[in-house]
């Protein structure tokens, strides 16, 4: 449910852009969603269906770039892809992990005519 007030946050900043740029239309939002954030993207678009009714951002595709829980191992510096429920570095065996990647969640890019 928490989609509804991302989804809304996310509007808001596109219709903001939008009328900045003097755009007629939203034709794409680029999204940057990090695996952490539990963010679904089936939520975000079925909610943004529904906010973006009467704006410029009614029918506006949206495009997700997802990115992976990464970590930084504090013993040896090696940073790898982190696995759910394993947080051992696979260089050094050690479990002293910082998080480095993957609580992302912005508007990348917004594509208007």
């Amino acid at each position: 449910m928490h989609e509804l007030a991302i989804t809304k946050s996310i509007l808001d900043l596109v219709l903001e852009q939008a009328e900045k740029a003097g755009a007629k239309e939203v034709v794409r939002i680029n999204l940057v969603i990090g695996e952490v954030t539990g963010v679904v993207g089936e939520s975000v678009e079925f909610y943004l269906d529904f906010l973006s009714r009467g704006t410029v951002a009614e029918g506006a595709v949206l495009s997700f770039k997802m990115v992976p829980v990464t970590a930084r191992c504090q013993d040896c510096d090696k940073p790898f892809e982190l696995k759910e429920f394993d947080r051992t570095c696979p260089a050094c065996g050690g479990n002293s992990v910082e998080i480095i990647a993957g609580e992302e969640l912005f508007v990348e890019s917004i594509e208007v005519e």
